[in-house]
């Protein structure tokens, strides 16, 4: 299963952007673990997307809870889960 995570700021940006160094080197280990395939801010600047490789709902959530920005309550996370039926040959 693959999901989306998409986080929205639940602080302004001046506040979230002080654990942003945590919240980066954090999402560099989960690509480099494979758990991770992309991930960045959104254009609106209220929040970012994180998209994962195909892992189960229970290790998403574990991701969700271990974000920096989450452990410091500084956002909300919403997960859409999909099941990868069609997909580039580059994943």
């Amino acid at each position: 299963m693959f999901h989306v995570l998409k986080l929205t700021y639940l602080q302004p940006l001046d506040v979230v952007d002080q654990t942003r160094p945590a919240h980066v080197a954090w999402i560099q280990r989960e690509i480099e673990a494979g758990r991770l395939l992309l991930a960045g801010r959104q254009e609106s600047q209220q929040g970012g997307v994180l998209i994962t490789a195909d892992i189960d709902t229970a290790e998403a959530e574990r991701l969700m809870a271990e974000d920096p920005y989450q452990l410091a309550g500084l956002v909300s996370y919403e997960r859409l889960s999909f099941n990868g039926a069609l997909r580039a040959d580059c994943l």
